[in-house]
């Protein structure tokens, strides 16, 4: 399980998050230094204390990505192990549905019911700008 967080890829990952991580710590030290200088203002100080957060973020962001690696590798030990048994029929019952067969609306909505100009003359002239606009883009293509 954990042998999936030393690949290369993610060793190259550590490797990234760890170099981001001290350098934001540099960099907050560095803004709070000049933020103390002569030359330092309220800018450098607010950077200052920005730093940290981005370094807390990075820590996070690693933090979540590993979580969701190791969970993606345990959905697929769970389902890749299991030996199948029984006639293609059950197998085909106990299938989980395609996205296809979940999906409770259609990917395109379908058309709005026109407007007449007497319900409304403004969405009416929109849309039929709208029209126009659509015709003239099909045939330029």
């Amino acid at each position: 399980m954990l042998r999936s967080l030393l690949t290369p890829r993610w060793l190259l990952l550590h490797v990234l998050f760890i170099v981001a991580t001290i350098a934001t710590g540099f960099l907050a030290v560095w803004q709070w230094d000049r933020a103390h200088e002569a030359g330092g203002s309220f800018q450098n100080l607010g950077y200052a204390l920005q730093w940290p957060l981005f370094g807390a973020f990075t820590i996070f962001l690693w933090i979540k990505l590993i979580r969701m690696d190791l969970a993606q590798h345990d959905g697929e030990g769970e389902t890749g192990s299991a030996p199948e048994t029984g006639t293609p029929e059950e197998h085909q019952e106990t299938t989980p549905e395609t996205a296809e067969q979940r999906r409770t609306r259609p990917l395109v909505p379908p058309p709005a019911p026109s407007v007449d100009a007497d319900e409304d003359p403004e969405l009416a002239e929109y849309n039929k700008y709208l029209a126009g606009l659509n015709e003239s883009d099909q045939s330029a293509s």
